[in-house]
């Protein structure tokens, strides 16, 4: 039998099963003291029980703030991927304990959201949010539904097709031009993106033992999908390489992604380019590659992609240019 006692304005429950944890719960009333000791003990006779005192004495942002210390550090990109979780641990969802989060939470959270960011950034954080409390259910003993899975989630938004044209990137260049304390590394690293298609990332972990500028290489031990990759070097990339100062720790340029992205915004505001953003270097940079790689294993080789699906969305050809190539 359950026993249950008063304690100060409360009734506190002690459930004890042969086979199973103490259960220990507190309630304003006897009668809800004795509902739920009279379903724990039906639920631990037919061996369905699971403890759910680890959910309600856990907040998502303990979740959070556990996952940032002990998988954040494990994973590439765990740095980026810790300041977003303490973002979200200053959001009312996260001041929920685990039992707590229900599909209309999630709901509420998602449609907060929406009116501070676009659809997709939406769709990444319920994804992520989802896949950690997975990680919690099966490593840490939060036995909780995942309610993310029951929530609708935004329309995916078409995919971006932001190219940079010709005269776009004279305003850019020109931008770039190295006045005051303008970041001298941040017109070479556009050029070479658009010179290699290279991620940001990749290009800030660029390292000067990894190039072979007699080969026109560069070696890329890991990428965004795992992998290592050897890019080829454009005769322009080359001579811009062999134009860099070379820096103590051994990068080719060295800063920070924080850095970098800022300098970048501030360049775009300076050349009054609307709507933006780094990785479209890439997208224009694929497309020209395009016209110089008409086969397409050849292009992926170049770009990283391991299917050619996710090539297509980065590989945006011109239709006048195929209307002059079909005749």
């Amino acid at each position: 039998m359950a026993s249950i006692q008063r304690r100060d304005d409360k009734w506190q429950v002690r459930v004890r099963r042969k086979g199973f944890p103490l259960e220990v719960k507190s309630f304003t009333s006897r009668q809800d003291a004795e509902r739920w000791a009279r379903s724990v003990e039906t639920e631990m006779d037919r061996g369905s029980y699971v403890s759910r005192s680890e959910a309600e004495s856990t907040t998502l942002k303990d979740v959070l703030e556990r996952y940032i210390a002990e998988v954040c550090p494990s994973k590439r990109g765990g740095v980026d991927e810790a300041i977003r979780l303490r973002a979200t641990c200053r959001t009312k969802l996260a001041q929920l304990s685990m039992a707590a989060l229900s599909p209309k939470a999630i709901a509420e959270y998602r449609d907060e959201r929406l009116k501070q960011v676009m659809p997709g950034t939406v769709i990444r954080e319920l994804s992520y949010l989802s896949s950690i409390i997975n990680h919690a259910r099966r490593e840490w003993g939060i036995n909780i539904t995942n309610p993310v899975a029951s929530v609708r989630k935004p329309p995916t938004p078409q995919g971006r097709n932001r190219l940079l044209s010709a005269d776009e990137e004279s305003l850019l260049l020109a931008a770039l031009a190295p006045i005051g304390r303008r970041n001298p590394w941040l017109k070479p690293a556009i050029i070479l993106s658009l010179e290699t298609a290279m991620r940001r990332g990749e290009l800030l972990q660029l390292r000067w033992e990894n190039i072979d500028l007699l080969k026109q290489t560069a070696y890329l031990p890991m990428t965004k999908n795992g992998t290592a990759r050897t890019v080829p070097l454009s005769r322009k990339a080359v001579t811009l390489l062999k134009e860099l100062p070379r820096s103590t720790d051994g990068c080719v340029f060295p800063m920070q992604a924080a850095a970098l992205h800022k300098a970048f915004q501030r360049a775009c505001h300076r050349a009054e380019l609307i709507d933006f953003h780094w990785h479209d270097l890439r997208h224009t940079a694929i497309t020209r590659l395009a016209e110089k790689l008409p086969n397409l294993i050849e292009l992926a080789a170049v770009s990283g992609h391991r299917s050619l699906t996710m090539l297509k969305r980065y590989y945006h050809p011109s239709a006048t240019d195929l209307a002059r190539k079909i005749g």
